[in-house]
């Protein structure tokens, strides 16, 4: 009896880029993989928590939700993360995932 419905079994070849940079209170290490699953999000992992979320240019303008998901303690901790992924984030359209 088969207990589970498979909803996606893929495999990608993706360009993953590791990134650790300091700002005046901080160090930030980051795992970012780009790929074309999860509306074409880019995952972003922090190598010190192993906290990761999917983040579009769209998502950066939410500091809540960026201090909420790394568990950053100020706002401009969330700024200056936003900053940095404004850089590091493509800013193609992101594609519907269930059409």
């Amino acid at each position: 009896m088969e207990l589970f419905g498979k909803l996606y079994d893929e495999q990608e070849n993706v360009q993953v880029r590791f990134v650790g940079f300091t700002t005046e209170q901080s160090r930030y290490d980051f795992g970012i993989v780009y790929t074309n699953m999860f509306f074409g999000k880019p995952l972003v992992v922090c190598m010190q928590t192993g906290r990761s979320t999917l983040l579009d240019p769209r998502d950066l303008e939410d500091l809540d939700h960026l201090q909420t998901v790394f568990h950053i303690q100020t706002k401009q901790q969330a700024a200056d993360l936003a900053d940095f992924f404004s850089e590091a984030l493509p800013t193609l359209p992101f594609t519907t995932q269930y059409e």
